[in-house]
Order: C-alpha cells, then sequence, then structure tokens
C-alpha cells in the first residue's frame, strides 16, 4: 500500500514540476492544488461550469483529483467531529448510503 501512495507521490511531484516548468508567463498567476481543489468543489456545489473548466486548468488533473480527494477527507473528518460520529458513518450519510 504504501508503495502505491509513494508512486503516486512522486508523479504528483513530477507533474508540479512540470506545470511550474511551462508555466513562466509574468501575466499567468500560478494556484496551487488545494486552492484549484477549493474552487473546482464549490464551483460544483454551484453547478457553475464556467468556474469548474477554470479551476481544472489550473493544475494538472491528476493534482486536481488528489486535492479533491484530499478536501473529501478533510471534510468528512470535520463534519464526523461536529456530529461526534464516525467518518464512515459521516461519509456514508453524505452519499445516501444506508448505516453499515
Amino acid at each position: 500500500m504504501w508503495g502505491r501512495v509513494r508512486k503516486s507521490s512522486a508523479r504528483f511531484l513530477r507533474s508540479l514540476r512540470a506545470e511550474s516548468d511551462t508555466g513562466k508567463g509574468k501575466d499567468r498567476r500560478t494556484h496551487n492544488l488545494f486552492e484549484a481543489a477549493a474552487v473546482y468543489v464549490s464551483a460544483c456545489a454551484e453547478d457553475d461550469q464556467e468556474q469548474i473548466d477554470e479551476a481544472a486548468g489550473w493544475v494538472s488533473p491528476e493534482a486536481l483529483s488528489f486535492g479533491v480527494s484530499e478536501l473529501a477527507c478533510r471534510a468528512v473528518i470535520a463534519l464526523a467531529r461536529e456530529r461526534d460520529e464516525s467518518p464512515q458513518t459521516v461519509a456514508r450519510s453524505l452519499l445516501g448510503l444506508p448505516a453499515a
């Protein structure tokens, strides 16, 4: 399992380096993957296709996927603490699944 995490992290870091090499324009603001994920997810919640497309262009698809996954994990943990429930219970509830 840790091998897969290391491989995924290595690919992700390579994609970040590749993006930083290609985006050297002075007028182009750089966005980090967590900013892209936050904008992407909030735009999805608001059904704002223009903002979704813009955020998706800020980072590689792999980086965006990683950021969205990290955001989901953090959100579920925060809600679980707030509700005094397990993360699994909260995640299943958010997805409309029956309790395990």
